[in-house]
């Protein structure tokens, strides 16, 4: 396939047919400021009022230029129809929410070749969405869909879609001698530059997938399931990730055959015949599947669903090439899914998206070093890392905010996959959260990577199966360079198992207080903690797991790091002797509240474990004085209800910024890579300038003791 790589200016014909019309970049407005209420429009790049229907017309727009490879330059919003009254000779106009037209080619009803009509997404559907309609429920929709798109007197309008942002539908028109047929699909192609169409869809090139319509896609099964099939959430999920994970597997088998089992034919999922083959390929490839990840499925494990739920399912999923789309849209779907069916009850509060990616940031883990989370939950900091290394290898190439070649995406996708099996280490007391994250790595890297289900408080000891594994791959302090964890919080899941405890006697489970006659905290000999509070414990188990000069980034609630008491100051100081304090980042109570609706406040804390030589230094006094860096992050780009939070004017306007995207798209052909001017609100969220902040402090203080890299000497 030729590719180009240009900053494309296509011209255009007016409607009157004189000179040339500017292209849609030339013509946008440079939107600096919004009022209350407003967004940037993605087509004409416009300052336009916020409805609930414009949502959806805004996400199906972005989805049409990432997914379709459609040049958004031909598109048009409330693009005026001719339709003909049936059984009447007069004519009416209709509006296309979205109109698409031949590439290139001047927006006249001549060139139009698919329509989009958009409605409000459904009160109470969302994310809570369990019943979504058949084609038949949505006659009258589909019936307005096809007025749109004409007859044989509108030859090149071919593909219509209905959508509410919740339900979609799609037509494609085919004409003959006898007139105009309109079949349902269940979805539509990739642009091509042609409006030919195909007879089977696993023909069809597989698209890369946009953040916010695989998140659709992904809830639309889980919920389709839970709706249709009976199953309550959690075993709904399963049989979801299930079909995932055979989905990826077959990308993989059937790479370079251009014929996998995951499919649909283009009509098989609308009769009953169809839809009994696509059920069985997909339950013969979930066999094979079993058999090359023994250690993640059981061979109980079934697909359990209907041949109608699977194949709606297998329409959703298997337009998108997983394999080829971005590491970061990947994983925010499968973050949002798991974490709505996954919540823990010990205390498990799920990590948000924007403080694992500045722990990730900060500590800045290397190719060449292990990553553990020892309480990994969902993957969270495993999955934010593989991005890290994908991004920081796209900037040393030059080529960060562009789209990943085909040479790319596979170079870095076997490169990930190394790092995978090497390097990337995860562990969890919860067998159903060790699942979902050995799954979240395969689908970003291809392979199941290493997640040992046991509990890391016990270890080096239990009887989990994980624990042997882990022995020979994490064992404690000789190989993991980088520690990234949330514990589990709370005096309401203390740990008092003594054969868990007794591995912190000499450490921080101790009973301290305070002499009367000093006010210096003292330990008491006579007595012991018969439990303890499990963050408290995961500190000194961090410092522990890491070898020394490695790196932790550890969330923790405030008190221990601001409480007057006792043990919290002997806590303070456990760390001071054992470890270089990093940085100290405060969060406000919003980063908790939405996700795990918990009201608390906590700390990102980055530590660095210190060599013997060093700790001795301190126990002496002559530890030299170093900088931390400290900050308070007062926003974090939502409110407590989960809404966005922009940046305002004075004047309370919302702030707005141009950006350019490195799109690729297929223009008459081929495929381009040109860039995408879009106007959008500022997200007033401190976390990313934090990281910006501390890059510069370590410029200005590099990190203090030894470095192994260099070799240098422990601080005096």
């Amino acid at each position: 396939m030729e590719e180009l790589t240009l900053d494309l200016d296509i011209p255009r014909q007016p409607e009157d047919g004189v000179g040339r019309a500017a292209t849609a970049e030339e013509t946008q407005p440079q939107v600096t400021a919004l009022e209350e209420g407003q967004i940037v429009d993605y087509i004409t790049g416009e300052a336009i009022k916020e409805t609930e229907k414009e949502k959806v017309r805004q996400r199906i727009a972005r989805a049409l230029v990432h997914e379709h490879g459609i040049d958004p330059a031909d598109m048009a919003r409330d693009f005026r129809v001719t339709v003909s009254e049936e059984g009447a000779k007069r004519k009416r106009t209709k509006s296309a929410d979205i109109a698409v037209f031949d590439s290139g080619a001047p927006h006249t009803t001549a060139n139009l070749c698919r329509v989009v009509i958009c409605k409000p997404e459904p009160k109470g559907k969302g994310k809570n969405v369990v019943k979504l309609r058949e084609p038949g429920q949505a006659r009258d929709d589909l019936e307005a869909l096809q007025e749109l798109m004409g007859n044989e007197d509108r030859p090149l309008c071919v593909d219509g879609m209905w959508t509410d942002g919740v339900d979609f539908f799609f037509l494609k028109k085919v004409v003959s001698d006898f007139g105009a047929d309109f079949e349902d699909r269940s979805d539509w192609a990739v642009a091509d530059g042609t409006t030919g169409s195909r007879t089977v869809a696993s023909h069809q090139r597989l698209r890369r997938a946009e953040p916010e319509r695989l998140k659709t896609a992904f809830r639309r099964c889980h919920n389709y399931i839970h709706g249709n099939e009976g199953m309550p959430k959690d075993a709904a999920f399963w049989q979801f990730l299930y079909l995932l994970f055979s989905k990826m597997y077959d990308e993989r088998v059937s790479r370079g055959t251009g014929h996998g089992r995951f499919r649909t034919g283009l009509k098989e999922m609308f009769e009953a015949d169809g839809r009994a083959a696509i059920s069985a390929r997909v339950r013969e490839l979930f066999e094979d599947v079993k058999r090359e990840y023994k250690d993640v499925f059981k061979p109980t494990d079934e697909i359990t669903l209907s041949d109608r739920a699977l194949a709606f399912i297998v329409s959703e999923i298997a337009p998108y090439d997983l394999s080829g789309t971005d590491v970061d849209a990947k994983g925010i779907a499968y973050q949002e899914l798991v974490g709505t069916n996954l919540r823990g009850d010990r205390g498990q509060y799920f990590t948000p998206r924007g403080a694992v990616n500045l722990m990730v940031e900060i500590l800045d883990p290397q190719e060449d070093e292990t990553v553990l989370d020892p309480t990994c939950g969902t993957g969270g900091f495993l999955q934010a890392t593989l991005k890290h290394l994908h991004d920081t290898w796209k900037k040393q190439a030059g080529t960060f905010g562009f789209p990943d070649t085909d040479e790319e995406r596979e170079r870095y996708r076997d490169r990930l996959k190394e790092y995978a099996d090497k390097h990337l280490m995860g562990a969890d007391f919860d067998p159903f959260l060790v699942r979902a994250t050995t799954m979240a790595i395969m689908t970003l890297a291809e392979t199941t990577g290493n997640v040992f289900h046991m509990d890391s408080l016990g270890f080096p000891r239990g009887h989990l199966p994980g624990v042997e594994k882990a022995k020979e791959k994490i064992p404690l302090g000789k190989k993991v360079h980088v520690l990234l964890t949330n514990p589990p919080f709370g005096a309401d899941i203390p740990v008092s198992d003594e054969s868990v405890l007794g591995s912190f006697r000499d450490g921080i489970a101790k009973s301290w207080g305070r002499n009367k006659e000093t006010g210096e905290i003292e330990e008491s000999l006579i007595s012991k903690p018969g439990s303890m509070a499990p963050e408290q414990l995961f500190i000194q188990r961090a410092i522990e797991w890491v070898k020394p000069s490695g790196r932790i980034g550890i969330v923790l609630p405030n008190g221990i790091l601001s409480n007057p008491g006792p043990s919290d100051e002997a806590i303070r100081r456990y760390i001071l002797e054992h470890c270089w304090v990093l940085g100290s980042i405060e969060l406000p109570v919003e980063t908790f509240v939405v996700d795990a609706n918990v009201n608390i406040l906590t700390t990102l804390l980055f530590l660095k474990r210190k060599t013997d030589q060093e700790v001795r230094n301190h126990r002496l006094g002559t530890e030299k004085e170093y900088p931390v860096f400290m900050a308070v992050a007062e926003k974090v780009g939502f409110d407590r209800r989960g809404n966005d939070l922009y940046k305002r004017e004075p004047d309370g306007k919302i702030v707005v910024e141009t950006s350019v995207e490195q799109e690729r798209l297929r223009i008459r052909g081929k495929q381009v890579v040109r860039p995408l001017r879009r106007s959008k609100p500022v997200i007033d969220n401190d976390l990313p300038v934090i990281a910006e902040k501390y890059r510069e402090f370590r410029t200005k203080y590099p990190e203090p003791g030894a470095d192994p890299r260099k070799g240098t000497e422990a601080s005096a």
